[in-house]
């Protein structure tokens, strides 16, 4: 089995994969605090709770935005799996060329996402990932990393809209069924889940309209890009599985190396 470890700013996804199948999937808390033996010891507890045995993971991919968790969490799997670990970043074979100013720039989690994406659904292709931040990148007919926009995602501007205001409550990010709203939690609602569907749809449009390619196929991805996903016409595909499955690629791509 594969293990593919997906560290994001808020959550660390990991996931068991047999061939191409999924067969689990954990989360954990992104703590820069936690030591090797923490973080080695809770993966192979879930992973046996969830009835996989830890001796037949063969490989390990890490791909991570986080750099402070990396040593603790690197040493934990090392420890604990007796593997040394393939981390996602420079150097990395991935069959996306990245066409910026300075590629370094450009997320693990951005480049996994596009690997996915383009190897499954082809190019061209928007991937959209709805994380920490909203990111939605543009990737060429020939697999060209081509552009990218980011923006607040859906739960940090909920979380500065309660926050950063006295009288406003903490509400379940949901959407109401119209926009009309008549109390304060409908009316906070609607803002945040309609006004996310609003950007999402405006940035799609605007870079459909500037890249010129045709039948570009737009891919999301994301805890909550579900919500957007089952609420607009702009997006064709919602795969939860995005992320792992880039990671799956893109370690099929160097295990030769």
């Amino acid at each position: 089995m594969l293990l593919v470890i997906d560290v994001g700013n808020t959550n660390i996804t990991l996931g068991l994969l047999e061939g191409k199948d999924v067969v689990a999937t954990f989360r954990l808390t992104s703590q820069a605090s936690c030591t090797s033996d923490e973080y080695g010891s809770q993966i192979a507890e879930m992973i046996e709770k969830k009835g996989h045995d830890i001796k037949d993971i063969e490989d390990v991919v890490i791909s991570s935005v986080v750099p402070k968790v990396m040593y603790s969490l690197n040493s934990g799997i090392i420890k604990y799996f007796g593997i040394e670990p393939m981390i996602v970043g420079i150097g990395t074979k991935t069959g996306i060329k990245i066409n910026r100013t300075d590629p370094r720039e450009v997320g693990s989690d951005r480049i996994v996402d596009a690997v996915a994406a383009y190897e499954i659904y082809g190019g061209p292709c928007i991937v959209m990932d709805f994380g920490t931040a909203t990111t939605i990148d543009l990737i060429g007919p020939d697999g060209t990393f081509d552009a990218g926009v980011t923006a607040p995602g859906i739960r940090i501007s909920a979380q500065a809209l309660w926050n950063e205001t006295a009288r406003l409550p903490e509400v379940e990010i949901k959407k109401p069924q119209i926009i009309l709203a008549t109390d304060t939690i409908m009316s906070m609602q609607a803002g945040i889940v309609y006004g996310q569907i609003g950007q999402a749809e405006y940035i799609l449009k605007k870079m459909k309209e500037e890249c010129d390619y045709e039948n570009v196929k737009v891919v999301a991805s994301g805890g909550l890009g579900k919500i957007i996903y089952e609420n607009t016409d702009f997006i064709d595909v919602y795969d939860q599985e995005l992320t792992l499955q880039g990671m799956r690629i893109i370690y099929e791509k160097n295990k030769n190396k």
